[in-house]
């Protein structure tokens, strides 16, 4: 039951993690964008779309490019929760294979890095969607 308990809390740090797009570790009270300002997340643009002023087209390509990237992106997050699952298994070996694990983890880490990767050439695909003046007006928002 403990097992289950310690999988389950892992799995949901990993799909946290995962789903988090890309966040970045940063000290507390410090706000940070990896990107700095030159990407813009779809909620941000959803939330401002009527000061975007986006067209049907633009409203259309955007919510399609989303649907596709997250079917993507789930694909992969079963792969990197099942990646997770080998590292905590072979973590149960007793004595502990340093080589199964490593191998383990980086099959985690490949994993992460494609759904990060999806998720930003998502990100850079609703760029690409938007005019200059649309994307001055994110920028604004951010004070950048």
């Amino acid at each position: 039951m403990r097992r289950n308990t310690r999988l389950i809390a892992t799995l949901a740090a990993v799909v946290a993690l995962a789903t988090a797009g890309i966040a970045v570790a940063q000290a507390p009270g410090q706000e940070k964008d990896p990107f700095q300002g030159k990407l813009f997340p779809p909620n941000v643009i959803l939330e401002h779309q009527a000061e975007l002023g986006l067209s049907k087209e633009q409203f259309t390509e955007i919510r399609a490019t989303v649907v596709e990237v997250q079917a993507s992106v789930a694909e992969h997050e079963w792969d990197l929760r099942e990646a997770y699952q080998n590292v905590l298994a072979s973590l149960d070996a007793s004595p502990v294979d340093e080589d199964e694990v490593l191998e383990n983890v980086d099959a985690a880490l490949r994993a992460e890095n494609e759904v990060k990767k999806r998720q930003v050439a998502m990100l850079i695909r609703l760029r690409n969607l938007l005019t200059d003046e649309q994307v001055a007006y994110l920028k604004s928002l951010r004070g950048d």
